[in-house]
């Protein structure tokens, strides 16, 4: 998760993970099953806006990862209108044949894609992930033994960049420089592949006999350390995405910026 970033903690971080979970998925599913391209540029807009002001990172910062966001609406909508089919041609040439209903339909899936992913980032900057482990064992009544694995898994991510990053610096020192072209490539990666491979699995093995010691494939109820309850931030984050999505039904009643409703 994103929430590693140094932020200031909003009432989004005090949501149960679990929860917030569940609200993310529900808002991917209306998106996915929205088709009135007026209400999803009114939610793109108060998405974006609900991740700036709720999620506590800085606006640099923001920007800076949103920054991709622009790439996946074009990309996602320029196949669509310029190679789409429709029945009032606005332009042709060769494979290129960009119409009304093409337009229509590659703004429709551009503004689905940044919703998707504005929902996506928002989750990611405001959960920690272990917290919503323990959330998930403690509420959605997920096996310990697969919720630990999970963790563990995280975990051991993080330690094979910090082991990369060791190697690199070793072959630094020791005056070890990477060749260029593909010969230099394949060199590169059968240096660091395999002392990488190597340590992750003696690393991997440690974890399951140290799980298997600790009984965590046991069903028997356990106690945790950290305990994940419920707050009155559920109520609002509740309130808050009905609250988005009636007034982007709304807006798009009132204010369309576009006259069709349906694009499918």
């Amino acid at each position: 998760m994103l929430d590693m970033l140094p932020g200031r903690p909003t009432w989004l971080h005090r949501v149960n993970p679990s929860f917030k979970l569940l609200i993310s998925m529900g808002a991917f599913l209306l998106v996915l099953f929205t088709h009135n391209i007026n209400v999803l540029i009114h939610i793109t807009w108060m998405y974006t806006a609900l991740l700036f002001f709720g999620s506590g990172q800085p606006m640099r910062r923001l920007l800076l990862i949103t920054l991709p966001f622009g790439l996946l609406f074009v990309s996602s909508a320029a196949s669509m209108v310029l190679f789409g089919t429709g029945e009032t041609t606005w332009y042709r040439y060769g494979l290129i044949h960009i119409s009304e209903e093409s337009f229509f339909r590659g703004l429709h899936l551009g503004f689905k894609t940044v919703d998707a992913a504005l929902v996506g980032l928002l989750f990611a900057l405001t959960t920690n992930p272990v917290l919503l482990f323990y959330s998930m064992m403690q509420q959605l009544r997920l096996p310990a033994k697969y919720a630990y694995s999970f963790m563990a898994a995280i975990r051991l991510m993080g330690l094979s960049v910090s082991e990369y990053r060791m190697l690199r610096a070793a072959f630094l020192v020791r005056g070890i420089k990477n060749r260029r072209g593909v010969r230099g490539f394949a060199e590169s990666v059968k240096r660091y592949a395999i002392p990488l491979l190597a340590q992750s699995i003696r690393r991997a093995q440690r974890t399951a006999v140290a799980m298997e010691a600790k009984r965590f494939a046991s069903a028997a109820a356990r106690t945790y350390y950290y305990r994940v309850g419920w707050s009155v931030s559920d109520a609002v984050l509740t309130a808050t995405m009905i609250g988005i999505w009636c007034c982007a039904w709304w807006l798009a009643a009132q204010l369309p910026h576009f006259d069709i409703t349906d694009v499918r």
